[in-house]
């Protein structure tokens, strides 16, 4: 019996992929060989950086902080330290967007943990 291949589903595969890269330079975007290889990798960065922005706003959030405190003669180690001690429950996120929009409001913070 001969051998029955789903062309239709295989060019469909192929296209769909192709789509994704498509304005890639070179044979990255139109070389299936290629362009497969190098969509896989962008999608292995692109989760692995969804993971990694956390990260990278965490530490944007602790430099603010750390300007901020800076101005109050305090370090942004002993700031946290003394907010945890009062029991003050606003996290980084929120301290850092107090000392960067609402500079009256963060000083009230600061003088507070003091």
């Amino acid at each position: 019996m001969p051998r029955s291949v789903n062309s239709v589903a295989s060019r469909a595969r192929r296209k769909k992929m192709l789509k994704l890269t498509a304005g890639a330079r070179g044979p990255r975007g139109n070389v299936w060989t290629v362009a497969k290889n190098s969509l896989e990798k962008g999608l292995t960065y692109a989760y692995r950086d969804r993971k990694d922005k956390k990260g990278i706003y965490r530490s944007i959030w602790i430099t603010r902080l750390n300007a901020a405190v800076r101005q109050y003669g305090l370090s942004y180690s002993k700031f946290i330290g003394l907010v945890a001690k009062k029991n003050i429950a606003l996290n980084r996120k929120a301290l850092a967007d107090l000392a960067m929009n609402h500079p009256s409001a963060f000083e009230a913070i600061v003088k507070m943990v003091k």
